[in-house]
């Protein structure tokens, strides 16, 4: 057996080129794109970040340019013209997801919202997501959450900076605040933060430690999702560990409703919610169902919120005036006798262009999660074929020079002209949009405007905030934000927890 192994690596081998070559040689009128590798495609010339190489890409290869990853056939789309073709007059063809190991561990085999393919399945997550998860109503009922979460925050700066200014590490901050706010809209409980304000410690440890494993699972590139050869082997222990976080996270969800299910005290939460609906409905309302919908929700509405907190105030640091302009709105609209509130946002408008401007700049998702073909469909002018893969730039859209102008600096204002706004695709367009966004804005522009209406606010050093990226798949920071604060006289004034 020894001897024969070699061989029959060489046969495999052999037979994926001559099938790669076959398979690239049928396609016509594919996009440009660089030559590949037979079997590997051009998985060798891949650098990260990823969206910053596929930017470099389009600058040679065209808007909308194809590569080979391994044997599937990407499609990268860079320009408006061709995303708004994508998902208007061919949304149904590409309201399909790719398959893949962590979709089929993590997303309980690609059944949640965010994972599964168009259909019934979808349509029925879809409208759940929409009329029961996050409908203007449910929203609304929890604002009282998001209120105490970033008083919470705000208090803890204030006892930091009462007299003078004092050191804040603000990434760490924005994440807690986040997961509180999604876990309590979710099941009623805290599990960041103080442990001395958190019920069951070691519930929250356990879960704490849980997530962070499953998120940095989630990230993970997985070769033999396009070398499927590779899936022989599992070279990276990638299935293994995929397995172990699943029956972790299942486990907890498990007793998470059970606990819900048993409680003699209901709660507004969106478990308890969902339960009552599975009495009714039992078949669209099953417990995997309801894990499903908490796990896109976990990870779907907390980093990118406090990923797009940390930019935005990183921005305002590095732009005392843009900060200024902010604080003088507030203090005209909303004065220093009492906290802003989710009712103010509506009236302050240079504050949501400071949002626009910095989801443009850093959109949380730089590349949109991947859609797949179902059929033959052509996009600017190109065949894509049945089950290609088609990836959005939203990162490259959000510089084009040719759309924005100076499309690298920070300008709130550029948001005066009208319609540039609809410009801004940062939760996505058509079926698959980001259904969330409503949320997401809420919860920054409340704590963003808390922050510039409570402190006086300045960098630890002369040195501007470097605003360097991390290779991750959201778009974070690749340090963490630490900042100076002085708590201004409201702080004193408001009662706070």
């Amino acid at each position: 057996m020894v001897q024969v192994w070699p061989y029959f690596v060489i046969v495999v081998v052999s037979l994926l080129s001559v099938k790669h070559i076959r398979e690239s040689r049928k396609y016509k009128n594919i996009p440009p794109g660089p030559r590949g590798i037979p079997i590997i495609g051009n998985l060798n010339i891949l650098e990260r970040p990823l969206h910053r190489f596929l930017q470099r890409m389009s600058k040679t290869q065209g808007d909308i340019f194809s590569l080979w990853l391994g044997s599937r056939l990407a499609v990268v789309v860079s320009s408006p013209s061709a995303f708004n073709e994508c998902f208007t007059k061919n949304d149904v063809a590409l309201a399909n997801r790719p398959r893949s190991l962590s979709g089929k561990y993590i997303f309980y085999n690609y059944s949640t919202v965010g994972s599964c393919s168009y259909g019934e399945h979808w349509r029925n997550l879809r409208r759940i997501t929409s009329q029961d998860v996050l409908s203007t109503q449910r929203i609304h009922s929890f604002a009282g959450i998001r209120k105490d979460e970033t008083e919470r925050m705000i208090d803890e700066m204030g006892k930091a900076s009462c007299r003078d200014y004092g050191l804040v590490e603000l990434s760490s901050m924005f994440h807690d605040m986040t997961y509180n706010n999604m876990m309590r809209m979710l099941s009623g409980k805290r599990y960041y933060g103080d442990e001395s304000q958190i019920k069951d410690v070691e519930e929250a440890r356990e879960f704490r430690q849980t997530v962070e494993e499953l998120l940095q699972l989630a990230g993970v590139s997985n070769k033999a999702d396009y070398l499927p050869f590779l899936r022989w082997f599992d070279f990276q222990n990638l299935e293994k560990r995929l397995k172990s976080i699943n029956k972790r996270f299942d486990t907890f969800l498990d007793a998470l409703i059970l606990q819900q299910r048993s409680s003699n005290h209901p709660h507004n939460t969106m478990i308890h919610h969902l339960l009552l609906l599975q009495q009714s409905q039992p078949h669209y309302y099953t417990d995997q169902i309801i894990k499903g919908l908490v796990l896109a929700m976990l990870f779907a509405g907390t980093d990118s919120t406090a990923v797009t907190l940390e930019w935005s105030l990183s921005n305002l640091l590095n732009h005392p005036e843009i900060f200024k302009k902010a604080r003088d709105e507030l203090d005209t609209h909303i004065g220093q006798e009492r906290l802003v509130s989710e009712a103010d946002l509506p009236k302050l408008s240079y504050l949501k262009k400071i949002i626009l401007e910095t989801l443009r700049l850093h959109p949380p998702a730089p590349l949109a999660i991947p859609h797949v073909a179902s059929e033959d469909i052509i996009i600017g002018g190109f065949n894509v074929p049945q089950d290609t893969l088609v990836m959005v730039n939203i990162w490259a859209m959000h510089r084009d020079p040719l759309l924005w102008k100076e499309p690298t600096c920070f300008k709130p204002e550029r948001f005066d002209e009208e319609g540039l706004e609809k410009k801004v695709i940062a939760f996505g367009m058509g079926r698959r949009a980001c259904p969330g966004e409503g949320l997401a804005l809420q919860n920054v522009g409340l704590t963003l405007g808390l922050l510039i209406q409570c402190f006086d606010w300045k960098r630890v050093s002369e040195e501007e905030i470097d605003m360097r990226e991390a290779n991750w798949f959201t778009l974070s920071r690749l340090t963490p934000l630490v900042a100076m604060c002085k708590a201004r006289p409201l702080v004193n004034k408001i009662n706070l927890k």
